[in-house]
């Protein structure tokens, strides 16, 4: 027997939320329909145990979200492109945020093998990034393993956004952009900050060099504080 509500619950459970919503704020509704301004772009994992809105106690409209197994950024994933490049350039989001969390079936996956062929496909990046630690990981106990290759993970992932053509275009113009890695503890409920954020120094501050000469855009560094890859 599946867990969660019948799905004839899910549209009474609708119903009774509209109600709720309406009798606190009669205009809740319409207002949402006259603007869409989120602050902050969300990609995170698809697992339903990590609902966006709920763990960051966002509302409506607060919030753009992409979900994908193993909160994965693909450089060559139209999906995510087409969702970043309207996040940032259309909607002007603040925040882009890359949110792992503990016990991730992907992660777990990647490590042991045995996922279903697309699936197993789609992680290669994932097995990737556990190649590229395999001195600190291959010494780790399994759970220890796979908790440190969700960290790697949100932390390669938030490099990758740093790198893509809309980031370094935003960077470069100056729009305010900041990059975060967060990972989300399913039995604690809460966040913790793995220490990658980037907010395109020194990309922004030498655009017109690069634009003159032609050469790449150099690559952002962490923030203070953050700690090194």
């Amino acid at each position: 027997m599946s867990n969660g509500p019948a799905y004839s619950e899910i549209l009474e459970r609708n119903q009774r939320w509209v109600a709720e919503r309406t009798a606190e704020d009669p205009a809740f509704f319409a207002s949402r329909v006259k603007e869409h301004k989120p602050r902050y772009l969300w990609i995170g994992c698809s697992d339903a145990r990590v609902p966006a809105d709920m763990i960051t106690q966002t509302d409506p409209g607060e919030i753009f979200v992409h979900r994908n197994i193993a909160n994965q950024v693909v450089p060559t994933d139209a999906n995510i492109l087409a969702v970043l490049q309207y996040a940032i350039d259309v909607l002007k989001v603040e925040d882009v945020i890359v949110c792992g969390h503990s016990e991730c079936g992907g992660v777990k996956a990647a490590v042991t093998g045995g996922a279903p062929a697309v699936v197993d496909n789609w992680l290669m990046q994932l097995r990737t990034v556990a190649r590229l630690h395999d001195d600190e990981l291959a010494g780790l106990p399994d759970d220890e393993r796979v908790t440190r290759l969700v960290e790697l993970n949100v932390r390669e992932q938030v490099y990758n956004l740093s790198r893509t053509p809309v980031v370094q275009a935003a960077w470069a113009r100056g729009q305010r952009l900041t990059l975060h890695g967060l990972v989300y503890r399913l039995d604690e409920g809460l966040l913790r900050d793995v220490g990658v954020t980037m907010d395109g120094t020194p990309a922004a501050a030498m655009a017109g060099a690069a634009s003159g000469n032609g050469a790449a855009a150099p690559a952002p560094r962490p923030l203070a504080g953050a700690r090194a890859g």
